[in-house]
């Protein structure tokens, strides 16, 4: 079997071939009438007309029998059969076909449309051009990319050769239209904030940093845009909504990865309940339109967005699956020990609230297959959030679990500028003690809450996260057309 670099070696000499016979192998533009899919669509039409029509597409199939040729071509998702018969086209047409033309080529073919003895649509081909000579063989069809570390750092052949990988791209994109037609019908206004920022704040994540040299100023990659998005609402919008990449340096698993997407929207005078309330409407809404079922498999089970999301609180579920007897009143030695138990690695500067997190995280969470609303937080869990009226040592908010992925972030906003700055305080000390996940001070976003912010829902929904769960993916590296990769050790 030859190498890579032997058959490189050879389609340069075919390359060189066709600059031989005066054919261009990489032409400006293309003659093509129409695409495959028009042709097939009005095939009745222009095989009874012997109308002639220019395609254009890849070879995906090439099979020779001598003085007659069949190919594959491929334009978009659709494909169509191509014929090539010495004395229906020049014989140096033909011979240049035969002797340069590989699987991969991009080419133009010009003929009739008519259906062969064994009922094949096909274009009997009068003439041909090279588009693009590929100088590389595409995976074997059969297998396609079997190295799953190869598929992520060559996605472009990972789409060429596994039709579900590209169904599940288009289908991201639809989920995507479809939040933002949800969104736009609620008359939020789509808006973009900076990903370059002084303070990287509005969530627990550690930043990657960079320099502006033309300022000589440090700036981080955001990690939310919260505190922007809230600064709307002290201007005077109602409802806004970004949906963009956040930039967070931490570790990479199944569900994390450094880059990624969120939607993020606020609602003036909203609250966690009232939010709480269109989330559940929006994404049964989504789930309808986009996969036209309420029942979506999740592994081997199956979530079912018909019925009522439960609502759990967030100490039950330390009680009911992590047997923490009293979560409120647990000694941070007490949680180090059962995080351990758990698998879960703690730190030195790990507190309470992040200790209780891991242990949820590995405990709890994959146990909420059916939609889940947990409430009912600590304070710490929040910088941001309000506490509860009913109970201060709580803050007024949910996040949304299913499939044991956790994709909905909410809560009533902190508008109370004395307050905030306390728990600014209170995050800097935790800093200082070694904690990179903490949200600093930021005494713009406090200056513009001196000015008023009015009461609001705020919510963050991990769109890779819902792609993976309406696909029924568990890893996010699936779902992201180019996931972080360590590069390639040679």
């Amino acid at each position: 079997m030859a190498s890579i670099e032997e058959i490189r070696a050879e389609r340069l000499k075919k390359l060189e071939l066709l600059k031989e016979k005066g054919m261009l192998s990489y032409p400006v533009a293309t003659k093509r009438t129409m695409s495959v899919e028009d042709a097939l669509l009005s095939f009745a039409k222009f095989s009874r007309a012997k109308k002639k029509i220019v395609l254009a597409g890849r070879i995906t199939a090439i099979r020779g029998q001598g003085a007659i040729i069949f190919f594959n071509l491929r334009d978009g998702e659709t494909m169509i059969q191509g014929l090539l018969k010495r004395g229906d086209v020049p014989e140096t047409l033909f011979d240049l076909f035969r002797d340069t033309v590989d699987m991969g080529d991009f080419i133009e073919c010009a003929g009739q449309l008519f259906v062969t003895k064994r009922k094949e649509k096909t274009l009997d081909v009068k003439s041909w051009s090279m588009l693009t000579k590929s100088l590389r063989p595409l995976p074997d069809k059969w297998h396609g990319l079997q190295d799953v570390e190869e598929r992520f750092r060559k996605r472009y052949l990972d789409l060429l050769m596994a039709p579900e990988v590209r169904a599940r791209f288009a289908l991201r994109s639809k989920i995507i239209t479809e939040i933002r037609s949800i969104l736009n019908d609620a008359e939020y206004m789509e808006v973009e904030t900076p990903l370059l920022q002084s303070l990287a704040g509005g969530a627990l994540a550690e930043p990657f940093s960079t320099h502006h040299n033309a300022l000589d100023i440090d700036l981080n990659l955001r990690i939310a845009p919260e505190l922007y998005l809230k600064k709307l609402l002290a201007g005077g919008y109602s409802r806004v909504y970004e949906i963009g990449r956040n930039f967070r340096n931490e570790g990479i698993d199944m569900t994390h990865n450094p880059e990624f997407t969120m939607l993020e929207f606020y609602a003036a005078y909203a609250t966690a309940d009232t939010q709480m309330a269109f989330v559940e409407k929006m994404i049964k809404t989504l789930v309808k339109r986009v996969l036209k079922t309420a029942k979506v498999p999740a592994g081997d089970e199956v979530m079912d967005f018909t019925k009522k999301f439960a609502v759990i609180s967030f100490f039950e579920l330390l009680k009911r699956y992590a047997l923490i007897a009293d979560p409120a009143n647990a000694s941070r030695e007490e949680l180090a020990l059962r995080a351990e138990q758990a698998g879960v690695r703690v730190l030195p500067a790990d507190g309470i609230s992040k200790i209780m997190d891991s242990i949820y995280n590995k405990t709890c969470r994959p146990k909420l297959i059916q939609p889940t609303f947990i409430i009912d937080y600590p304070v710490e869990f929040s910088p941001f959030a309000k506490r509860q009226e009913k109970n201060p040592l709580f803050i007024d908010r949910f996040q949304l679990v299913a499939g044991g992925i956790e994709f909905v972030n909410a809560f009533s906003e902190l508008n109370d500028p004395l307050e905030q700055r306390a728990r600014y305080e209170e995050q800097d000390k935790k800093k200082r003690g070694g904690d990179g996940d903490v949200s600093p001070s930021d005494e713009d976003y406090l200056e513009a809450m001196e000015y008023g912010i009015p009461p609001a829902g705020g919510v963050g929904v991990g769109i890779d996260r819902v792609v993976m769960l309406l696909t029924n993916t568990r890893n996010i590296r699936e779902v992201l057309l180019f996931p972080t990769m360590r590069p390639k050790e040679e």
